[in-house]
């Protein structure tokens, strides 16, 4: 069944939500907003509309599983799951807040972050072994994992995907956000991924690209591969690093940024259509 325009429509709004949230983490000591901003739709599509899982069922064993893999963006999962009523809106202010486990990386004293995650490459092999233990059971539950495209780098992903489809988990999903870059360079000037979709086909995978930041065809995609039995499902989904906001959009050094209070307003302005020029320096402080 095709999204409504409704639907469409409400996640585009929680999704704008989402990208101000993240700006507003990128003071105070930064985040990584680059790559955040780019998976926005992917996390506010699953959370909205495949995933069975939402703030009342966290503890159910009948609940679907999100993995954030790429673990660095997890501001728009903070934010996303902050909307939806997995925990308060205000308890965003917290991030970096020694009291608190805002920070650069998922932790499990989140409500809804189902594992801690860092060092990159490990998740989609604890997402498999959910997966299994989900096959073994003869439940329906649906494992999702997301992974950067320079994470493909790690050796440990192509192991699990020969173990996987070894075990025939087609209960296993993986994401690609698709952005071409890989921390501060270009993952093809780097290590040339492409062409990704048939390196997924050669290790078993059923799988299909389409475009990261269209909430429809996400949803044709995640319908069409829902079908598909007997294999890991993959999406690559092509996105834009720095979705939104046009002047760091695709840039290989707005990867970690941390503004000031005044250029996260200015690029706030920006992310509403504000602003024709660039609205702020280029001498930020970018680590």
């Amino acid at each position: 069944m095709m999204l409504t325009k409704e639907k469409q429509k409400q996640m585009e709004s929680l999704a704008l939500k989402v990208r101000e949230h993240i700006i507003q983490m990128s003071t105070g000591g930064g985040c990584f907003i680059g790559a955040s901003l780019s998976c926005v739709e992917l996390i506010v599509y699953l959370y909205s509309e495949w995933l069975r899982t939402d703030k009342d069922n966290l503890k159910s064993i009948k609940r679907d599983y999100l993995f954030l893999s790429k673990g660095h963006d997890v501001p728009a999962l903070y934010g996303t799951l902050a909307e939806l009523g997995f925990f308060p809106v205000e308890r965003l202010k917290n991030h970096l807040n020694p009291l608190d486990n805002i920070y650069w990386h998922p932790n499990r004293n989140i409500p809804g972050v189902e594992f801690h995650s860092g060092s990159l490459g490990h998740l989609p092999a604890v997402a498999a072994g959910v997966a299994l233990d989900v096959k073994i059971k003869k439940a329906g539950n649906r494992v999702v994992v997301i992974t950067g495209d320079g994470e493909l780098n790690e050796g440990s992903i192509w192991e699990t995907l020969l173990v996987a489809n070894a075990f025939g988990l087609d209960n296993l999903t993986l994401v690609v956000d698709r952005n071409q870059f890989q921390a501060n360079a270009k993952t093809e000037d780097l290590i040339p991924l492409e062409p990704l979709q048939h390196k997924f086909i050669s290790f078993g995978c059923n799988v299909i690209r389409t475009e990261g930041h269209d909430f429809t065809a996400l949803d044709l995609a995640f319908e069409h591969l829902q079908k598909q039995t007997g294999k890991v499902k993959v999406i690559i989904a092509d996105t834009t690093r720095g979705k939104g906001l046009p002047s760091i959009e695709a840039k290989a050094n707005r990867w970690f940024c941390s503004f000031t209070d005044e250029e996260a307003i200015n690029l706030m302005k920006e992310l509403h259509g504000n602003s024709g020029t660039i609205l702020y320096s280029e001498t930020l402080t970018v680590r």
